[in-house]
């Protein structure tokens, strides 16, 4: 029998060539909402590049042919080099050019944020071991900025929106890349165990950057060594913790000398190189106030919190995309999977936690281009919850999707396997789960108010629903509690903060299928362990057709 429509093998074609951003009714609704209608045509622009198959296949072939490490020249030079292929300077390439380097911090409107949020999750669905280099770019810049002879000479190679992939000193490049280093091997998330050390370069220790030093150590994890500098944690004999600017080339054209030692070898993000790397007294330049060093370089982390819910967000959108585009072409027992009674409650669930992810992200990267005080209160507190809650759920939701597949999805001729090897990175990067929901609680304990703002906003505008109500009036015993208790149940509360804010956005931003049928599953018993439980409504396959335009 042959059924029209379908492949005469019953083999589903691949998802390409269509358009990223259109086709999500969430995402631009969003750009919308957050004052960005100015950039939606470069967005359209930038969805087609995203779904276009040239674009999926350098995607492809970035992750196929991973950067190479090579130490040294053919005559023992010391040059730690890694190559790349072609096809991850595409993706730098695009990635640069859609903004998602600089965007934020050299548009001035507030709603640059939005736009740049829609960028990054676009990008992040084809391509993810790209956004590493580049958004720590992005979140460099503030820091930077701190040092104002450093910043001067560099703003336009951090504004510049092309690439520039020579592996040359500072002065000739037309941009340039910016990476982090900050975990040790024996510290992990605790930075204050740093044991690299920073001193003055000698008698004359002030040049046209400020004040020079030279640091030797190590970095369990340097994110992407091939950067033209990277922002690093040493310390100094007088004042402890620092942050220094230190650049791939010194300012004489010589080599710093930042040895590196492997690559570290991932689970996924493999197109990006992570590195395990010596000081030998690398040269470099304090950045912020000597001593000040954590809390210099946690302004970065605070940014790449952002986007990892963002990229998590994208990660989910790409995993249901996926899975709806395979069960409209796959056939079974008389009709296709995505009408199969429960497929359809599946993949209506994973629209939801699609929908509620995205929300809740592009929310939130809004209200980073606002000082008024409930916007800096959700950033505070919501920037860590939503970064826990995103990331833990792209964990669940790629691995259903690949699921959905069958044995389709566990090869790597599809594109499920690297998309599921990706979605823990950003749970474990910029702070793991626990660190999140501690940082969350300490958001509440320093600013108690920004607590009681968010709660009163969310009681607001979610008052007509009562199992809300409780849910708020819950929260609010929560924070009253000492902070040893509410400690041990720092995932407990987190988790609660952020379905009660993914309520509060369905209920104002989804349409009313939608919104109710979040409330009802969100907040069934049965709901949580076992994605397809429960859409919370009775028309599940409204919520897939809605789901994509």
């Amino acid at each position: 029998m042959t059924i029209p429509g379908i492949h005469p093998d019953n083999q589903v074609p691949e998802l390409k060539d269509y358009n990223v951003y259109t086709s999500d009714p969430a995402l631009r609704g969003a750009v919308g909402r957050g004052g960005a209608a100015w950039r939606d045509d470069e967005l359209v622009r930038q969805g087609a590049e995203y779904g276009a198959e040239a674009t999926l296949r350098a995607a492809e072939d970035a992750n196929r042919h991973e950067p190479e490490l090579h130490t040294h020249s053919r005559t023992g030079t010391r040059i730690d080099s890694v190559q790349f292929h072609p096809a991850w300077h595409t993706m730098m390439s695009i990635a640069r050019r859609n903004g998602i380097a600089n965007l934020p911090f050299f548009d001035e409107r507030p709603s640059a944020w939005v736009g740049y949020g829609a960028s990054l999750y676009m990008h992040s669905q084809i391509e993810s071991g790209s956004t590493c280099p580049t958004t720590m770019t992005k979140a460099c810049i503030p820091v930077m900025r701190r040092n104002a002879a450093l910043y001067a000479d560099l703003r336009d190679k951090l504004a510049a929106n092309v690439h520039d992939p020579r592996d040359i000193p500072l002065e000739g490049k037309t941009s340039m890349t910016v990476g982090m280093g900050m975990t040790e091997k024996q510290g992990g998330s605790d930075v204050r165990t740093n044991t690299t050390r920073a001193v003055p370069a000698g008698s004359m220790a002030s040049g046209p950057w400020g004040e020079e030093f030279l640091i030797t150590g190590h970095k369990w994890f340097f994110s992407a060594p091939m950067c033209d500098g990277h922002l690093v944690l040493a310390k100094t004999d007088e004042h402890g913790s620092s942050c220094f600017f230190v650049p791939r080339w010194r300012p004489d054209g010589s080599k710093n000398a930042i040895h590196i030692q492997r690559l570290k070898d991932k689970v996924g993000n493999r197109s990006n190189s992570s590195s395990e790397v010596e000081f030998k007294e690398a040269w470099g330049v304090l950045v912020g106030d000597e001593g000040r060093g954590i809390p210099t370089i946690i302004e970065m982390a605070t940014v790449t919190r952002l986007d990892c819910a963002l990229a998590s967000a994208g990660f989910m959108r790409q995993g249901f995309a996926q899975a709806l585009h395979y069960t409209r072409n796959r056939f079974a027992f008389g009709k296709a999977l995505v009408d199969q009674p429960v497929m359809t409650e599946l993949l209506a669930d994973m629209a939801l936690e699609t929908e509620s992810a995205t929300l809740l992200a592009m929310e939130l990267a809004a209200r980073f281009g606002s000082p008024a005080p409930l916007d800096t209160a959700w950033r505070r507190l919501l920037t860590p919850a939503a970064k826990f809650w995103n990331c833990k759920r792209a964990v669940a939701l790629t691995g259903e999707a690949m699921e959905v597949f069958g044995g389709n999805g566990y090869v790597e001729d599809g594109p499920m396997g690297r998309l599921f090897r990706e979605a823990p990175v950003n749970s474990i990067w910029e702070g793991s789960g626990n660190v999140m929901c501690l940082d969350v609680l300490r958001a509440v304990s320093r600013n108690p108010d920004d607590a009681h703002l968010v709660l009163d906003h969310l009681q607001e505008v979610t008052a007509g629903e009562a199992r809300l109500r409780t849910e708020v009036q819950a929260l609010r015993q929560m924070v009253q509690l000492a902070p040893q208790d509410l400690e041990r149940q720092a995932r407990r509360f987190t988790q609660r903060l952020v379905r009660a804010a993914q309520a509060g956005l369905m209920l104002q931003h989804a349409s009313p299928l939608a919104a109710a049928a979040f409330v009802s599953s969100r907040f069934d018993p049965d709901w949580g362990p076992v994605t397809g439980i429960s859409a919370g409504t009775s028309d599940p396959a409204a919520l897939v057709r809605a789901a994509w335009h």
